[in-house]
């Protein structure tokens, strides 16, 4: 008899398994669910611990064993659709970025799609002009200092803080001195709000960039908006169709195929498992965004023929339904419990680690490359290490300003990283098989490795003439993509160690 009740208990205790979800303020959520526990019911505990309500536009991002993300199905078995081992790690983002994010109803959803947007500008997915950069930036300042007091804020305090991957003294001397003269009295709540506004006035807000090429082989970066579907090469958006004029996704192993009225999109994506990927997120924010009710929502088929291809039906509600509930909440403001000045592991604002110019250098790739730079910079650039946070063990990046000129830090690309479990809304990851995509989208984005990587990248590094042939022809694509000065954005991508959550 107690053989019986101990074999059933042990039973009991493999069907539970641990699961850690990354917050967008990089604090950690940890709780145990059963083996056949959904999606939805690991989301509705994290809503439930953040005190959201407005939660649609927020979702689960994991990646499994193969390196591909996901974002986490809720009407799926999360078990079976993680197919790594426990203990499980993923990551609670914003996955459908609101149309206008300062009218959301509550303010704590307004501070959750702050976070996220602080961290697609940390991470160069929010592309910006310098003066745009340097408001974007004081405003997250005042938000988390509040205002100036030169007793506490001696000269020079706004380069303690880490905004952009790099930056130059001059827009440090521009942040400071908008958050001096022109943000006095905001609170937090008010200067998270008037960020959102300026974001959401960019060009690349909501931009999730998945790389890609086109059919003549030169990379590009496809992306879904709130507005519709984009594609960007280098700085520049080359392709934006509004969603109602979208009449159909498709993809066919690695080639995906978008639709519009009167032109047929055709670009290669990775692999075919990235392809997949695009295609599903294509369908949602389609659906999301398009459609007036949920009840209109569909099954779609990835093939021509519906019995053929992947099949998939966009579960949730669309924008317009969301709306509609969050104008009827009614309740007494949840207690909002910011990050303040507690320095984040991916997305720091304020570090501690050394200046580039105080750091020697190391036989790591240099991960401050924009695309204007090309291969060359690679091969001379130096960047710091990443600083190791004590409490948790994963790392951050420490604060890195650049001597280039400031015309150069202008410069910004849409960019591919190396990605590890739990990674956040970044572009899908290029195959480890293929060399010339790795190349062309870790070097040019300036993405770092693992040592582990490192090791295996040096037993395959091309030749001199093969780098210097990859160089040119990505010189040569980017000389069609300059801008004048003044409307050049002023980030680039920089990336923490793979292996780390992070982002």
């Amino acid at each position: 008899m107690l053989s019986r009740l101990m074999s059933g208990s042990s039973r009991s205790l493999e069907r539970e398994y641990s699961c850690t979800v990354r917050l967008l303020d990089d604090s950690e959520y940890t709780c145990t669910i059963q083996r056949d526990a959904k999606g939805q019911y690991l989301f509705d505990l994290l809503c439930h611990h953040l005190n959201l309500l407005e939660k649609d536009y927020f979702g689960i991002r994991f990646v499994d064993p193969d390196k591909q993300r996901h974002w986490l199905e809720f009407t799926k078995s999360v078990v079976k659709q993680l197919r790594s081992q426990p203990p499980f790690t993923m990551c609670f983002r914003v996955k459908f970025y609101p149309a206008d994010p300062a009218a959301l109803k509550e303010e704590i959803t307004r501070y959750l799609v702050f976070l996220q947007i602080k961290r697609d500008l940390y991470h160069g997915r929010l592309l910006c002009k310098t003066s745009d950069a340097a408001l974007l930036a004081a405003y997250i300042l005042q938000a988390e200092i509040g205002d100036y007091d030169p007793g506490k804020h001696p000269e020079g305090y706004s380069s303690k803080f880490q905004f952009f991957p790099k930056h130059s003294e001059k827009l440090e001397r521009k942040i400071a001195e908008i958050h001096k003269t022109e943000l006095s009295g905001q609170t937090p709540a008010m200067s998270e709000l008037n960020f959102l506004r300026k974001a959401q006035t960019l060009e690349t807000y909501g931009v999730d960039p998945h790389p890609c090429k086109d059919v003549s082989g030169n990379a590009a970066f496809l992306a879904f908006t709130p507005f519709g579907f984009v594609v960007l090469q280098g700085n520049k958006r080359v392709h934006f169709i509004k969603w109602n004029e979208v009449t159909k996704l498709k993809f066919e192993g690695k080639t995906f195929y978008l639709y519009e009225k009167k032109i047929i999109l055709t670009y290669f994506a990775p692999t075919p498992e990235a392809c997949k990927h695009l295609w599903k997120c294509g369908i949602e924010n389609q659906a999301f965004y398009k459609l007036e009710k949920s009840s209109q929502v569909r099954t779609v088929s990835s093939s021509n023929l519906f019995f053929k291809g992947s099949r998939f039906r966009y579960s949730g509600r669309v924008a317009k339904e969301v709306m509609e509930s969050s104008a009827k909440i009614k309740r007494e403001p949840p207690e909002i419990h910011r990050a303040g000045m507690v320095p984040s592991r991916s997305c720091p604002s304020i570090t501690h680690g050394p200046r580039l110019s105080s750091v020697p250098r190391t036989r790591r790739r240099a991960v401050h490359i924009s695309i204007m730079e090309g291969l060359e910079s690679l091969r001379d650039s130096a960047h710091s290490t990443p600083v190791r946070s004590s409490s948790h063990g994963d790392t951050f990046l420490p604060h890195v300003r650049s001597s280039r000129t400031d015309s150069n830090e202008r410069v910004a690309v849409i960019a591919d990283e190396a990605y590890s479990p739990a990674d956040s809304v970044l572009p899908t990851p290029v195959a480890e098989h293929s060399l010339e995509l790795m190349l062309l989208s870790r070097q040019i984005n300036g993405a770092t490795c693992s040592i582990e990587e490192e090791k295996e990248s040096e037993a395959s590094t091309p030749t001199a003439a093969e780098m210097e042939a990859l160089g040119g022809e990505l010189r040569a694509l980017c000389q069609g993509h300059s801008r004048p000065e003044e409307e050049q954005a002023m980030v680039c991508l920089q990336n923490p160690f793979s292996g780390e959550p992070a982002h």
